[in-house]
């Protein structure tokens, strides 16, 4: 049986303003490359996906061909495509230009640590249930808080999840989920599966990821990023 065409959008046109830098987080060196670099590698070498699309900050298109895409040799990046104003106005640039049939991995750029078990893992599960997200189980203890700062309750832990990337999902569900959101005037969503779970009521499976599936978003993230890269390295 031939194997579903499977489009990566990797998501790199975020400011990162939590990281206090001039330069956008994902293009911030790590280990002597932009933090960007590394899951675009990790996709393109992976043979579950086909090709990427790859969307920057407007006005970076050229600037990520030439520096990144060029400079390194990635492949199968077909499509440079601009972001908007927020995230998901960004994944819809991307969305929009999918076929209709097939998969899709929605991954944030700045999370440099996805690798080919990951990428892999939640493949298998996708194909069974149309809507897939890679997480782990929450290791701390959390606390809801009121708007003064004061615990209101302390859920389960054993029913908590920390959500990552890649957030998988078949073409047409997510094109549809989208289509619709799309529409709202009131637009509250954080990530893709929020948009499916709203926007169709459709189920979300969780598929194990990776403790270290960090995403890069302070200095201190950076500075782990870079012992775990020099570990990796040993």
């Amino acid at each position: 049986m031939e194997k579903a065409h499977c489009t990566a959008i990797v998501l790199a046109a975020g400011q990162g303003k939590r990281m206090g830098t001039k330069v956008h987080k994902q293009y911030l060196e790590l280990a002597g490359k932009p933090v960007l670099y590394y899951s675009l590698k990790a996709f393109a070498y992976s043979d579950v996906i086909d090709e990427i699309y790859l969307i920057t900050g407007p006005g970076e298109e050229e600037h990520c061909r030439r520096e990144i895409i060029e400079k390194y040799e990635i492949p199968k990046v077909t499509k440079i495509l601009p972001g908007g104003a927020q995230r998901y106005h960004s994944v819809w640039n991307g969305v929009q230009e999918m076929e209709e049939e097939g998969y899709v991995f929605i991954h944030d750029g700045a999370r440099p640590f996805v690798n080919h078990e990951i990428i892999e893992r939640v493949f298998q599960e996708v194909i069974h249930h149309k809507a897939c997200v890679v997480g782990m189980p929450v290791k701390d203890t959390i606390k809801v808080v009121d708007d003064n700062e004061f615990v209101k309750n302390t859920p389960d832990r054993k029913s908590l999840w920390m959500i990552q990337t890649p957030q998988v999902f078949e073409n047409h569900l997510i094109k549809g989920a989208y289509s619709m959101l799309m529409r709202e005037s009131y637009i509250n969503v954080t990530d893709d599966a929020m948009v499916v779970e709203q926007m169709l009521k459709y189920p979300i499976k969780l598929v194990c990821g990776s403790y270290e599936n960090i995403k890069i978003t302070t200095p201190e993230d950076l500075d782990i990023a870079e012992v775990m890269i020099a570990r990796s390295q040993k």
